[in-house]
């Protein structure tokens, strides 16, 4: 009688256990979890990645200016050199300062609409 008893209560317990195993499984299997796994997992790389790209970029920076400095020092530049003006306003004060063509239609005079919204 004790061994039937000892045998049942371990095929109980080993049929909890296993139930257990199964639905905590199972659950993990759901569409809600997967995604938020997912999610996490992606939250997790990026910011891994931003880190990586971070500390990468502040060494090209350090290498860079070491490396300008070094060729600074090589070439015998001491000073900033002195930039020229920015040539683009006298390129518009140019545009503006020429007279429109004679006899050139203007836009409300063309029979053809620019509008590329409009059927064909």
């Amino acid at each position: 009688m004790f061994r039937r008893t000892f045998w049942f209560t371990s095929g109980v317990a080993a049929g909890v256990w296993a139930t257990t195993k199964v639905n905590r499984k199972l659950r993990q299997l759901t569409p809600e979890s997967l995604a938020a796994t997912a999610a996490n997992k992606a939250l997790e790389t990026g910011a891994r990645l931003k880190d990586r790209a971070v500390g990468f970029a502040l060494d090209v920076r350090d290498n860079m200016a070491q490396r300008e400095a070094e060729l600074e020092e090589a070439l015998g530049i001491h000073e900033d050199p002195e930039l020229p003006a920015p040539r683009r306003l006298a390129a518009i004060e140019h545009d503006r300062s020429h007279p429109k063509r004679v006899g050139a239609p203007t836009p409300s005079q063309t029979k053809h609409s620019y509008n590329r919204n409009e059927d064909h």
